[in-house]
C-alpha cells in the first residue's frame, strides 16, 4: 500500500511515498483535528448566559456574531411572502429546481413511513406488536453564511412533515441587513414551515433545547453546522435529543483502473469546496488514475469560485493507492465515509462488502451533488466516523416506536410459570405476585 498526504501539492509530479511502520490505517482514518476542549468552554458560557438571560443574550450574540441588532427574531409571513415573491421574479428557475427537488424527495421519503409492525403471538394469547409515533416537536437549524444551506431545509422538513411532527421550529441566522436568505425563506415556504427565527450558531441550538421568551423548547434538534452548533448539539444531548454528532462534511472515492480522473476530480472537489475544514479522499488500486486525477484536480482548481476554500481544504485530504481490491474495501469500511462514490466497473458486487458509509453513489455518473440536492436521497448523514454506528436522517429520525402487547386469561396462563419462575430469582417478589394473582 501506498500514500499520497496533502494531494493539493506536486500536482503534477506526484511522490508516491511506500506506508511505514509508523504508519496505521487508523492514522491515515482520522480526521481533521479540531480542539472541542477549547470550543466546549466557549459554548459552555454560551448556554449558561442563555439560561440567564434569555432573549436578551440572543440579541447580544446576534449582534456579536452576526453583525446586525435585531429586536424581534420572528420571521413574518410578509417576509417570507416578499422572499418568495422576489425569487420567482428574479429566479423563476430556482423556484422550480426546489420545488422539483421537493417533488423527489418526498416520493423517497414517502416510502420510508410505517405506522404499524407485525403483530407477534410470542405464546398462545400474547401478542406483542410497535406503533410508529412522531415526535410532537422538532427544532430544523439551517447554516446561513457563506453558503446558506436550503437545500438542507428540504432534507429535514419534508420528512418532519411526512412523519407528522405536529411543530416544526427553523433557526437559521441572519443576514447583515437583519433578513434571512430569501432562498431559505422560499424553500421553508415550498416545504411547508412557517414558525422560522432569526437565529444563529450554538445559541440557536441552545435556545430551541431550553427554550427562551420567544423560541419554544423542542424535543429533538436537527441539522449541520460548524464546530460550535456540533458542540453545542452534543451537549445537550442529554436532555434533548439531536439527530447525529456531525462534523465537518468528507467524500471517500473508491476507484479501479476504470475510473474516470476528470469525474474523480470533481467529485473530490465539490467536496473540498464545501469548506476549509472538509476532507475529499481517494482509494484506488491504480497508480494511473491516482496521477491523472491529480493533475485534473489542478486543471479544475482554477475554475472554481470557492478555490481558496477548497485548496485549503485539499491540505488535509489524500490519495492511497492500493494492491488489491479487498485492501481498498477495508479502508473504505475502516475510514466510514459520510459519502462513498464507486467509480468501479462492477459495483453492484461490491455493495455487500461496504459495511460502513452514510450514503453511497453508485457508477461513474453518480455524483454526490445529486444526492445533496434532487435525487430524493437525505444529505444529512453521519461524518467523522460515526457511519460505524449512525444512520443518515430519515422519516424514522422524526418519530420513535412505542412497544404494545396484550395477553389474555390464557395467555397468562400459559406465560405464568416462566415469569414468577424468573421473578423469584432474582428477588422480585412483586414482580412474581402481579402474575399470582392474576392465575387465582
Amino acid at each position: 500500500m501506498k500514500y499520497i498526504q496533502n494531494i493539493s501539492e506536486n500536482f503534477a509530479n506526484p511522490t508516491f511515498q511506500k506506508f511505514t511502520n509508523t504508519f496505521t490505517l487508523q492514522d491515515l482514518c482520522k480526521r481533521s483535528g479540531i480542539d472541542y476542549g477549547k470550543v466546549f468552554e466557549i459554548v459552555s458560557e454560551i448556554e449558561n448566559n442563555i439560561l440567564k438571560n434569555g432573549d436578551g443574550e440572543l440579541k447580544a450574540l446576534t449582534e456579536k456574531f452576526d453583525g446586525v441588532r435585531l429586536n424581534n427574531f420572528s420571521v413574518s409571513p410578509e417576509e417570507i411572502s416578499t422572499a418568495v415573491a422576489s425569487i420567482e421574479m428574479e429566479k423563476p428557475e430556482l423556484i422550480e429546481a426546489i420545488q422539483k427537488a421537493h417533488e423527489n424527495i418526498t416520493l423517497f421519503h414517502t416510502a420510508q413511513k410505517r405506522t404499524k409492525s407485525e403483530t407477534v403471538q410470542t405464546t398462545a394469547g400474547v401478542e406483542c406488536w410497535q406503533e410508529f409515533r412522531a415526535i410532537e416537536k422538532v427544532g430544523l437549524y439551517i447554516p446561513g453564511g457563506t453558503a446558506p444551506l436550503f437545500s438542507t431545509l428540504l432534507m429535514l422538513a419534508i420528512p418532519a412533515q411526512i412523519a407528522g411532527c405536529k411543530k416544526i421550529v427553523l433557526c437559521t441566522p441572519p443576514q447583515k441587513d437583519g433578513t434571512v436568505h430569501p432562498a431559505i425563506l422560499a424553500t421553508a415556504h415550498i416545504a411547508g414551515v412557517s414558525e422560522i427565527y432569526k437565529v444563529g450558531g450554538s445559541q440557536a441550538i441552545f435556545a430551541m433545547a431550553h427554550g427562551t421568551e420567544t423560541i419554544p423548547k423542542v424535543d429533538k434538534i436537527f441539522g449541520p453546522g460548524n464546530s460550535f452548533v456540533t458542540a453545542a448539539k452534543m451537549k445537550i444531548s442529554g436532555h434533548t435529543a439531536i439527530d447525529m454528532p456531525a462534523g465537518p462534511s468528507e467524500v471517500l472515492v473508491l476507484s479501479d483502473e476504470t475510473g474516470n480522473p476528470e469525474f474523480i476530480a470533481s467529485d473530490l472537489l465539490s467536496q473540498a469546496e464545501h469548506g476549509t475544514d472538509s476532507q475529499a479522499v481517494l482509494v484506488t488500486t491504480s497508480e494511473i488514475v491516482a496521477q491523472e486525477t491529480l493533475q485534473e484536480i489542478e486543471k479544475q482548481l482554477a475554475q472554481l469560485g470557492r478555490n481558496e476554500v477548497a485548496i485549503q481544504a485539499l491540505q488535509s485530504s489524500f490519495i492511497v493507492v492500493c494492491e488489491t481490491r479487498e485492501e481498498a474495501i477495508q479502508i473504505s469500511n475502516e475510514y466510514a465515509p459520510e459519502h462513498l462514490i464507486l467509480h468501479v466497473a462492477e459495483w453492484k458486487k461490491l455493495l455487500p462488502e461496504i459495511i460502513n458509509a452514510g450514503s453511497v453513489f453508485c457508477g461513474e455518473f453518480t455524483p454526490e451533488s445529486a444526492g445533496d440536492y434532487a435525487s430524493g436521497t437525505n444529505h444529512t448523514l453521519p461524518t467523522s466516523g460515526f457511519a460505524r454506528s449512525f444512520s443518515g436522517v430519515s422519516v424514522e429520525s422524526f418519530g420513535k416506536w412505542i412497544t404494545f402487547q396484550h395477553i389474555s386469561a390464557q395467555g397468562i396462563e400459559n406465560l405464568g410459570d416462566t415469569i414468577e419462575i424468573m421473578a423469584e430469582e432474582e428477588g422480585l417478589d412483586a414482580h412474581k405476585h402481579a402474575v399470582v394473582v392474576r392465575r387465582k
